[in-house]
């Protein structure tokens, strides 16, 4: 189980209270501020936490999104990427106001930092040590095809697009009770070869407790990211892209797009894996990224 230094709340400029969990010394020279990716939580980062901390004198801060696990929803409007990068620059003003960060961003936690490279290229300038950008995109993902032949995905998207506009209407908390129903699809979407089984049941126990209008409402932000443009604000900080071979969600391409845009990134696939690859392949994951802390460190 992951150690926690303090657990506690962020208030955001709109109102929005944010759970956030720190976690190391809270002196250490750099700190790891981890983005979590759409529907999920920070939980899963975990063990990927666990290992940076033993291999590394950091301190490590991380949140749940607004709308996901521990956090308050968000209001009307403003379940979005950008208002999710807004949410960090606060973070970071708040907790983290001095020092080198360095960022580590999951499938839509990866967008949230390509959003903070947009509207606040300031951090990036004076603050962002190293970005590691975990199974994500830079856009394109409107109608993803999931690895499906065309004609099927297509039908899929039509469903989509159905779904997302009932829970854009609902007034529930949580999209179910009971996440049991919800494992096999979370296993196929999620995954790749060889899924833990309790990495599933954990991964679709977090999809069932999003606030389903939130849900809705990240999902139209997803289609409309579009930010290559914002990774000229990485190319000056090191920069690695992790992908899985097999992931769904984010495939490969999308990857090698955001690489093609940093010339002095580091892309790495790891075979077989899918979108889940802090839980998949924690242990390469959290070794580059305490590569990146290092790398910090030494700056």
């Amino acid at each position: 189980m992951t150690s926690t230094l303090d657990t506690d709340t962020l208030t955001t400029g709109d109102g929005v209270r944010l759970r956030v969990w720190e976690h190391g010394p809270a002196d250490a020279p750099t700190t790891l501020l981890l983005v979590h990716g759409w529907t999920l939580t920070t939980h899963t980062w975990d063990r990927v936490v666990d290992a940076v901390l033993s291999e590394s004198n950091v301190r490590v801060v991380r949140f749940d999104l607004r709308g996901h696990g521990e956090s308050e929803a968000a209001p009307a409007g403003s379940a979005t990427i950008e208002r999710c990068a807004d949410d960090v620059a606060e973070l970071i003003a708040q907790r983290v106001p001095t020092g080198p960060i360095v960022l580590a961003g999951h499938s839509m936690g990866g967008m949230t930092i390509m959003a903070l490279a947009e509207r606040h290229p300031e951090l990036f300038a004076a603050r962002i040590a190293g970005a590691a950008l975990v199974a994500t995109s830079s856009g394109d993902l409107a109608a993803p095809t999931l690895g499906l032949p065309a004609p099927i995905a297509s039908v899929a998207h039509r469903a989509e697009l159905g779904v997302r506009g009932v829970l854009a209407k609902s007034a529930g908390k949580r999209l179910s009770r009971n996440s049991r129903p919800l494992r096999p699809g979370m296993r196929w979407l999620l995954f790749g070869a060889g899924a833990e089984r309790q990495d599933v049941a954990d991964s679709a126990d977090w999809v069932a407790a999003c606030n389903p209008s939130n849900l809705a409402g990240f999902r139209k932000s997803l289609a409309e990211h579009d930010r290559a443009h914002a990774l000229a604000a990485l190319r000056s900080i090191p920069v690695v892209v992790l992908a899985g071979s097999a992931d769904r969600l984010c495939p490969l391409p999308h990857s090698r797009r955001i690489a093609d845009a940093l010339p002095h990134a580091r892309l790495l696939v790891y075979s077989g894996a899918g979108h889940m690859l802090p839980m998949e392949r924690t242990d390469e994951v959290a070794d580059r990224i305490t590569e990146l802390v290092g790398a910090a460190d030494r700056s």
